[in-house]
């Protein structure tokens, strides 16, 4: 008499459905792993905004404040870093003549564009001016 499909040793009985939980853990983490990395990288990406911000408003208020350009120097920060999506959180003139600019720039991190981190921004800080022995 042959034994049917169905029957399995005494001993085996109840592995039976463990690799399909094991097989949905090891998904489960997976996509963990994945989200985190994502996130890792988005924090990343707003970093580098962040610095090319700063760095680009406060070549606008140097020259501004050199006058090669038009306005006043930190409305033309605060105008540079709201064309790239960051705030100007702070404008500071300093040195003899005030031709020197240090801005601070915040850009808003949200992750995969829906969920608030615990991180909520990217900062910035640059410093721009006349190369030394060129100030007015």
């Amino acid at each position: 008499m042959s034994r049917g499909l169905t029957s399995c040793p005494a001993g085996r009985q109840k592995e039976l459905g463990a690799g399909t939980v094991l097989a949905a853990g090891i998904a489960i983490l997976l996509c963990l792993l994945l989200a985190a990395v994502a996130m890792a990288v988005q924090a990343g990406a707003a970093s580098y905004r962040a610095a090319k911000t700063a760095d680009l408003a406060a070549l606008a208020a140097a020259d501004a404040t050199r006058g090669l350009i038009s306005g006043e120097p930190c409305l033309r920060a605060a105008e540079v870093a709201r064309k790239h999506g960051a705030a100007l959180e702070e404008c500071r003139r300093i040195g003899p003549s005030g031709h020197i600019v240090d801005v601070d720039v915040a850009v808003p991190l949200r992750l995969f564009g829906w969920l608030d981190s615990p991180w909520r921004e990217a900062k910035g800080v640059s410093r721009a001016g006349p190369p030394p022995g060129r100030a007015p």
